[in-house]
């Protein structure tokens, strides 16, 4: 089954002008098979694996004559796993600067490496991009809109892996459990050689019983035992694998908004449910109203990715709990949303935030009316 991937255009766009074309994502979203169909039709393309030796030790050179014989006479090259390469950025800062007839397509299943050299070698010479899990824009391309619809609960059991979608459900848990046993922390482990990887898992698997909520540092803290500067350190390292995302607080006019705070949601619900052992179906749940917000929030996420719409977004709560599960920015019209799997009543925080945002847009995104929000 072949998914047309939204991001592909947009980095067919970029070829061959100038820039170093940068592709990120998880484990097993996808990029090699994307790159290779960069690459299909142009006869003067290459694609090299940087995980095998061989291409390293051609490709770790600063030396710009070996680095066109490790090449060769392609136009396009995909470097794939680009971040196994020692000092790579310096290395695609010599080939952009030395070889601009060639297109260099580099990926990385993790930022560690590849993004961390990459920004100051690369200012100015590349173009970044991430790939996540399908979308539904995606897969709306081989299949309809009332099937899609009808299949709801089984995407936010399973959520949207190439290698799952569509696959009968044990198929798709078998293959969820060897992604997030092993795949998951494989970049954190590898690049960052953390000393403590239990407390990596307990921290994954606190934030995913917090799904929809507020988390709180101090309680994770707590609960873990463990200090707040750690604990924020690990979030940040599994930010940087493309396992979770966060959303910050918004607030600008009343005293009694919460500044500080911070949602944490996963880039798919699949490894998510993988993580807690629970594919249970939806009524036999007690976070579906959990489930429905990080479904929408991430479509959404996708869709203004591969649409490149750069938006501003956060969630918004008060001291006295009101809330808001998420808020967006976009050429300074404020847009504010509800998540409900089934809309039942006007959300109770509309009234005081459009009292406070008399500008600003309000929905509720239910089952029956998501499509337009999350295309």
């Amino acid at each position: 089954m072949l998914v047309h991937r939204d991001i592909q255009p947009v980095i067919e766009k970029q070829l061959f002008r100038g820039k170093v074309i940068i592709l990120y994502g998880p484990r097993r979203v996808g990029k090699t098979t994307l790159s290779h169909q960069l690459l299909a039709g142009n006869e003067q393309s290459r694609y090299i694996n940087c995980e095998l030796l061989e291409h390293k030790s051609l490709l770790e050179t600063t030396n710009s004559k070996n680095l066109k014989n490790a090449l060769g006479s392609y136009r396009l090259v995909v470097l794939d796993e680009a971040q196994h390469i020692h000092d790579i950025g310096r290395i695609l800062k010599i080939i952009s600067d030395t070889l601009p007839e060639i297109q260099i397509i580099a990926t990385g299943s993790s930022s560690f490496e590849l993004g961390n050299k990459l920004s100051e070698p690369l200012t100015g010479r590349s173009r970044e991009y991430l790939l996540l899990p399908f979308s539904i824009a995606e897969i709306s391309s081989i299949s309809d809109r009332i099937s899609i619809s009808a299949d709801v609960d089984q995407l936010l059991r399973f959520g949207l892996y190439p290698e799952v979608y569509s696959k009968p459900e044990q198929d798709a848990i078998e293959e969820l459990s060897q992604i997030s046993s092993k795949y998951l922390y494989k970049d954190i482990l590898e690049f960052e050689q953390i000393k403590r990887p239990a407390l990596l898992v307990n921290l994954l698997n606190a934030l995913a019983l917090q799904i929809g909520h507020e988390v709180s540092l101090n309680e994770l803290s707590r609960m873990l035992g463990e200090t707040i500067p750690t604990i924020q350190r690990y979030i940040e390292l599994l930010e940087k694998a493309f396992i979770i995302f966060r959303l910050r607080s918004f607030s600008r006019n009343l005293r009694k908004e919460i500044a500080k705070g911070q949602k944490i949601y996963f880039y798919d619900l699949g490894i998510r449910n993988a993580l807690i052992r629970n594919f249970n179906p939806m009524k036999l749940r007690n976070d579906t109203g959990g489930l429905w917000e990080n479904f929408c929030i991430l479509e959404r996420l996708k869709r203004n990715m591969n649409r490149r719409l750069f938006v501003n977004s956060w969630f918004w709560r008060t001291y006295d709990q009101k809330e808001v599960d998420y808020i967006e920015e976009e050429g300074g019209l404020i847009t504010a949303v509800e998540f409900k799997l089934n809309a039942r009543g006007a959300p109770k925080a509309q009234k005081i935030f459009q009292q406070t945002y008399p500008e600003s847009v309000f929905m509720t995104i239910t089952r029956d009316n998501f499509w337009d929000f999350v295309l």
